[in-house]
């Protein structure tokens, strides 16, 4: 029998993004978003669905935070919509957004929830891209000027700031491999684009401490890790490829350790790194949030550019597709305290897929999720009784959503979504996550 002791101040909480949840893509002032384009192209969602209505949390937002209350989480991260609060073409404050966002935060408050927001998670300024996306210098400098707003209308309600989420999906699905927005398909404005989001990220904190404002801010990674797939000495340096290209390229610059010399010189990757870039990428921060759902094996693979490819692998998978191995996220922890200076951890996203369904009971019995927690959390307090600075850790999601190119056919929250009535339903993964938060989950 386990029971686990988390420390009375860790932080439990949720987590949303905005064009996966808020709907009202036509209200308020909001304008289009490369996700709203994107989801329109044949082919690129899954039945051409988009997130017009999601869950429609724009108005029904008192309703979520009360069942959030209920459960006994105290933090909820959510994403800033840029396209509701900016006038991409005016650059103009659109103060209706701003507003709805004012509100969320004081409905957290009342029930004594923290804000934690994200400000940007993937909804792009449509008109933006078309003057080149984040593959252009210019959307770094567009983004810290959305950021000053932020910081500026939201600064007294918010009580944790992330400056984006996971860049690497952003560059290497976006302007990669093509199967996110904008659906480029061109390794070049890939390379560019991670630096312009390193850059943005940069400008955005330094523009923080100028603010005065006391709340924390940090950046979520999800990074790769992989295992190399055999002893052999080309799998461990397909590993060491693989880590620097989807990781090390994000976390070095921002802790002041620079481009990796795998990404510039083996693999000859150049960046448009100007003067003074690195300096501001690596502003200093006040913590770090970790996306982690799987790991994978890693193998050479002389037919890539990268000399490298993930590996098949014998765990058992979530409805993603994505092997279950909670082990990576100890060792994952254990690679962020070596090069973290001591800053501390907070697991931003960690959740499963699964293809749950209201049985007869009106009740949603999600065993294999409960199961996948119950092995993070195991690993979470490893991590903890090792002296690992982590902090909190917020599931991925609160609530069943637009899954991206998937549409709404994986189901990851822990509260079930009925898409044409909009009932909520707490699947038993949430009864058990308040049982954990309570002190008294057992298995």
């Amino acid at each position: 029998m386990t029971k686990l002791d988390f420390p009375k101040d860790f932080l439990w909480g949720v987590a949303t993004a905005s064009y996966q949840v808020e709907g009202a893509a036509y209200e308020g002032g909001r304008e289009p978003s490369i996700w709203d384009v994107f989801a329109r192209k044949p082919g690129a969602v899954h039945a051409g669905e988009n997130g017009d209505v999601a869950c429609d949390q724009y108005h029904r937002y008192k309703e979520d935070v009360a069942l959030m209350a209920k459960l006994g989480f105290k933090s909820y991260r959510f994403s800033l919509s840029w396209v509701r609060i900016i006038h991409a073409a005016t650059g103009e404050v659109n103060k209706a957004g701003v507003e709805y966002y004012r509100a969320l935060c004081a409905e957290l408050h009342t029930y004594g929830i923290q804000a934690c927001a994200t400000i940007y998670h993937w909804d792009l300024p449509q008109l933006l891209q078309e003057q080149g996306g984040w593959a252009a210098r210019s959307t770094a400098l567009a983004y810290a000027e959305y950021a000053k707003v932020c910081f500026r209308e939201l600064g007294d309600c918010v009580d944790r700031w992330l400056t984006l989420n996971e860049p690497y999906c952003i560059a290497y699905l976006g302007y990669y491999a093509g199967v996110h927005a904008p659906g480029i398909r061109d390794l070049a404005q890939a390379v560019n684009a991670v630096h312009h989001l390193n850059l943005g990220h940069g400008l955005a904190v330094s523009a923080y401490r100028k603010t005065g404002l006391a709340a924390p801010i940090g950046i979520t990674w999800n990074m790769s890790t992989p295992r190399p797939a055999t002893l052999r000495k080309e799998d461990s340096e397909a590993a060491a490829i693989l880590k620097a290209v989807e990781s090390e390229v994000f976390v070095h610059p921002v802790l002041g350790k620079g481009y990796p010399e795998i990404y510039t010189k083996k693999l000859g990757f150049k960046f448009p790194v100007e003067s003074g870039d690195l300096d501001i990428i690596k502003s200093p921060i006040d913590f770090i949030g970790m996306n982690y759902y799987c790991e994978n094996p890693a193998e050479y693979d002389g037919a890539s550019p990268l000399l490298a490819k993930t590996a098949e692998s014998w765990q058992n998978t979530s409805a993603m597709g994505w092997y279950i191995t909670p082990a990576g996220l100890l060792r994952q922890l254990r690679w962020m305290r070596e090069i973290s200076n001591g800053l501390p951890l907070y697991v931003t996203e960690n959740g499963y897929a699964n293809d749950d369904v209201v049985s007869g009971d009106g009740r949603v019995h999600d065993k294999p999720r409960i199961e996948y927690l119950q092995k993070h959390f195991d690993v979470c307090a490893q991590a903890i009784k090792e002296g690992i600075n982590l902090k909190g850790y917020f599931a991925w999601s609160f609530m069943d959503n637009y899954e991206w190119a998937e549409g709404y056919t994986k189901r990851f929250g822990i509260v079930y979504v009925d898409y044409a009535t909009q009932k909520r339903v707490p699947k038993d993964s949430a009864y058990f996550f308040r049982d954990v938060m309570a002190g008294y989950a057992e298995w």
